[in-house]
């Protein structure tokens, strides 16, 4: 098979039982891949964790290779389905010639979706490990390229876009991608220097409140060099 085998949705409530086997054999992998790297995580040790029998694994996703694309095409699709209301905000009003404050605002709700994934803890597996391995190299390029193409591509686009509107530098010039380089980078050190940055604010955890309180932070932070920006954008003759 080219292609790992998807969950199949139930047409009533509730998970059949073939695809709630599934999600517990993805959502261990999604931890032991992120604790051990895909070398370092046995299909025996992922199999005992998700409580299941090792000839499971090779049931529902053939091989290691095919559970480690499971996981990544996992968490594209829930990544994707809290991204996506607000990048398609974002075409709306690329799509309608807004003005910059309404441009602005669209970027800061994709922004924002963001920082909601990555502070808010969801009922799935804690997956900052993963993504770390993932993109620190040396894990199963396939990885990459699923999350690449589902959801990194369309997101980055959506937002050079509303960058290059709102600051007159075209989509594809170094300054507008460095500029949402560090426009992110405001709280994505949140999630991959976690220790660090929660040992100096002396916070053992980053609640709902805590959360609330870097957001704000970085809304405003986001809005004022986005406004600055805008007013600093090449005259047109």
């Amino acid at each position: 098979m080219s292609e790992s085998k998807r969950l199949r949705r139930p047409t009533a409530g509730g998970y059949p039982r073939g695809d709630e086997t599934r999600r517990k054999i993805i959502e261990a992998a999604i931890i032991l891949f992120g604790q051990h790297g895909f070398e370092g995580a046995s299909t025996r040790e992922i199999a005992a964790h998700a409580g299941v029998n090792a000839p499971a694994l090779q049931y529902y996703f053939e091989n290691k290779e095919g559970l480690y694309r499971a996981c990544a095409e996992s968490l594209a699709d829930e990544s994707w389905e809290a991204f996506e209301p607000a990048v398609m905000r974002g075409h709306e009003v690329l799509a309608s010639n807004a003005d910059p404050d309404a441009l602005i605002e669209a970027f800061i709700g994709i922004q924002m979706a963001v920082a909601d994934r990555t502070f808010v803890k969801h009922r799935e597996p804690d997956a900052r490990l993963f993504f770390a391995r993932e993109q620190g190299g040396g894990e199963p390029e396939i990885g990459s390229q699923v999350l690449r193409e589902r959801v990194r591509e369309p997101l980055n686009a959506v937002n050079v876009a509303l960058l290059a509107r709102i600051t007159g530098v075209p989509a594809d010039d170094p300054l507008t991608v460095v500029r949402m380089f560090s426009l992110y980078g405001q709280f994505l050190l949140f999630h991959i220097a976690r220790r660090s940055t929660l040992a100096l604010l002396q916070w053992d955890d980053i609640d709902a409140e805590k959360a609330a309180f870097v957001k704000t932070n970085i809304r405003e932070q986001t809005r004022v060099l986005l406004a600055h920006w805008s007013r600093e954008r090449p005259r047109t003759s």
